[in-house]
């Protein structure tokens, strides 16, 4: 680990920006989003100041498509189309959003098209100094603050516009090579812990959310609670789409476009066949067909065995062993989400208080 004292961040974007795809959180009218910056948008009028306000969207979908094609049938074979990303930099990505990439890291780790972009991705992480509404990173272990495996860099903010800057990995380091940097002291580098003690301590009391993964662990739930949820589920899968660790997928196959199939029939002279190719989708855990069997049976039929599905993959201790964590990074998206008023503060609120 090597931790440095930045006078400003404008040299380490402009530094990444030149050898990879630039990507920050930029906050446009209160709506924080991810976005490409150009380098001739950053010559015209530099870089967008760093936030700390959570994006509606995490990172999940650099890695984690919304949509690909796993293969390509042109009538005769199969073929595999890998994605082949350029090199590209997520600057600044909160610590619940590193938490849940690390998480995908585990659940995708034999995937070879989400390898073949995380593998490309250099992830710059930024401490919260402030609680975010609805975060309860620290009761999940995945903020304030970045942790080391999950990140290649980290950012810490100071006074004055000052930064800390800690490189954790191998490719954080190589990254940075060619900077003029300052070592941090150890008055600065003590700062980080004490700025993130104290933003711990100003987080609300979620006592509620530690009652409720006990009682769902210890299956003091009955299923009537759950069927009275269900009620209240729309199915509009925002809370999976949003969360960053759901990674829930369908796939299918489709004709493929007639420009594409066109050139795919002139490199197999002689084949009639229509070209097709197999697409990977998001999926959701809420949709009633989700688990439908070819014979038509469905083992979640009824909307309130798949909330309750939902709720025991994120907190659940039988997955601890696998991936070393719960479920849930804490970041609330399902919560502000949510038509239906059960996101993970209302529900556990109604566990603790009716179940």
């Amino acid at each position: 680990m090597q931790q440095y004292l930045l006078e400003s961040l404008y040299e380490l974007q402009s530094h990444l920006s030149h050898s990879r795809l630039f990507y920050q959180v930029v906050d446009n009218d209160g709506d924080p989003h991810w976005q490409q910056i150009e380098l001739d948008e950053v010559e015209q009028e530099g870089f967008q100041p760093l936030t700390h306000k959570m994006p509606q969207s995490s990172a999940k979908g650099f890695f984690f498509a919304e949509q690909e094609p796993l293969y390509v049938f042109d009538g005769q074979f199969f073929r595999e189309t890998l994605p082949k990303p350029d090199p590209f930099v997520l600057f600044g990505v909160l610590s619940c959003d590193l938490m849940a990439i690390h998480y995908q890291d585990i659940f995708f780790e034999q995937d070879p098209y989400y390898q073949a972009r995380r593998q490309q991705g250099l992830l710059v992480g930024i401490d919260c100094v402030q609680p975010c509404k609805e975060g309860f990173c620290y009761l999940v272990n995945a903020g304030p603050g970045v942790r080391d495996e999950t990140a290649d860099l980290i950012l810490h903010p100071l006074t004055d516009g000052r930064w800390l800057l800690v490189a954790i990995t191998a490719l954080g380091k190589e990254s940075i090579h060619g900077l003029t940097l300052t070592p941090a002291s150890a008055h600065e580098i003590s700062l980080r812990w004490d700025n993130l003690s104290h933003c711990e301590q100003q987080f609300e009391d979620h006592s509620y959310i530690s009652e409720g993964i006990n009682k769902l662990n210890a299956d003091l739930i009955p299923p009537s609670f759950w069927q009275q949820v269900g009620v209240q589920c729309l199915g509009c899968s925002g809370c999976t789409t949003l969360c960053p660790t759901c990674s829930c997928y369908g796939t299918h196959s489709q004709p493929i476009g007639a420009s594409e199939s066109k050139a795919i029939q002139n490199n197999k002279a002689g084949q009639d066949n229509q070209a097709s190719q197999h697409v990977r989708f998001w999926d959701s855990c809420l949709y009633e067909g989700f688990q439908r069997e070819a014979s038509f049976h469905n083992p979640a039929e009824q909307a309130g065995e798949r909330v309750k599905r939902f709720w025991y993959h994120k907190f659940s201790d039988d997955f601890l062993p696998e991936f070393g964590r719960y479920g849930c990074v804490g970041c609330g998206r399902c919560e502000r989400a949510c038509p239906g008023v059960i996101g993970v503060h209302s529900i556990m609120r109604r566990i603790v208080d009716d179940a």
